[in-house]
């Protein structure tokens, strides 16, 4: 497998995001992850989604560990500060779970996990919490699914599909300017841009949007179908807190109704937010999440 690595030169002065980086080698590959707050907390986990990386937290990650809480926040293989495989099929839907799983359980022996999953946080962090269950104490599902393929994903997705695949110059930054509902400065396009010097270092943001289950036959599917029987089970709090203004993800969180967990939760709809709701209401997610966990003590 050959693996592209951003210079870490591209991340100096990034704005309000004076993290200190982790490492973990995980397969020949270099995962990178912020770990901020008490080590001795129950951890709370935000997995970031396409094409975005841990910079989409940064509004969040100050409130929520100083409530108390540990907050972990990797950027997954081919995103961020995290090694880049060159090759397209270097990249499966199954092989994403198998990396978080390897980071969060094998290398930092997490437990009594809050997973925060937006976008493909969800996808693969939902995997997660069907197939490790007791790892989890609650979960927050923002503008997330977790499809099998069985149905449309929607026109909308489908056209961000089309996008992904047949636009010349694919920056995340753009994209994220493009659906965000308040106006980002130069530099913070530029930090969503950081972790791609070229389009060689861009070969798992094009393909993710194809790692999306559409049809029956999805290598994905069957372990998607699997994974919902085990959130059919999941009797540990559940809470929904999706945009106003995401017409991907909308049609999609009242399938998390049959969580058992989901039950007589205080589900929020976060206002004036798209897509990205970390970067048009994160303080007012992360509130919401302080607010939950407070809650529904473990």
């Amino acid at each position: 497998m050959k693996v592209k690595r951003t210079p870490d030169e591209r991340f100096e002065d990034l704005p309000d995001y004076g993290f200190q980086p982790n490492y973990a080698e995980l397969q020949n590959l270099r995962v990178h992850y912020l770990d901020e707050g008490d080590a001795g907390a129950d951890p709370v986990v935000m997995i970031h989604g396409e094409p975005t990386w841990s910079y989409l937290y940064r509004k969040m990650i100050p409130i929520v560990f100083a409530a108390g809480h540990r907050v972990i926040a990797p950027d997954l293989v081919g995103f961020g500060r995290s090694d880049k495989p060159e090759d397209r099929s270097d990249y499966t839907y199954e092989r994403h779970v198998e990396w978080m799983r390897t980071l969060l359980f094998d290398r930092l022996d997490l437990s009594r996990i809050t997973l925060v999953g937006q976008d493909w946080g969800g996808l693969i962090g939902l995997r997660l919490v069907a197939e490790h269950p007791d790892r989890f104490s609650r979960v927050v599902a923002a503008n997330t699914l977790l499809p099998t393929g069985d149905h449309s994903p929607g026109p909308d997705f489908e056209a961000w599909r089309k996008y992904s695949q047949e636009v010349p110059d694919f920056s995340p930054g753009k994209i994220v300017s493009q659906v965000s509902k308040i106006d980002l400065t130069p530099e913070i396009r530029a930090a969503y841009d950081a972790p791609f010097p070229d389009d060689s270092y861009k070969a798992g943001a094009r393909v993710f949007p194809m790692l999306v289950p559409t049809t029956p036959d999805d290598p994905a599917a069957p372990a998607n179908r699997a994974a919902w029987e085990g959130l059919r089970r999941f009797d540990k709090p559940f809470l929904k807190a999706f945009s106003d203004g995401d017409p991907i993800t909308a049609p999609h969180q009242d399938t998390f109704d049959v969580v058992p967990g989901a039950r007589d939760q205080p589900h929020t709809t976060i206002v004036g937010a798209g897509h990205f709701l970390q970067e048009d209401r994160g303080e007012d997610l992360a509130r919401v999440i302080n607010k939950f966990i407070e809650s529904t003590p473990s």
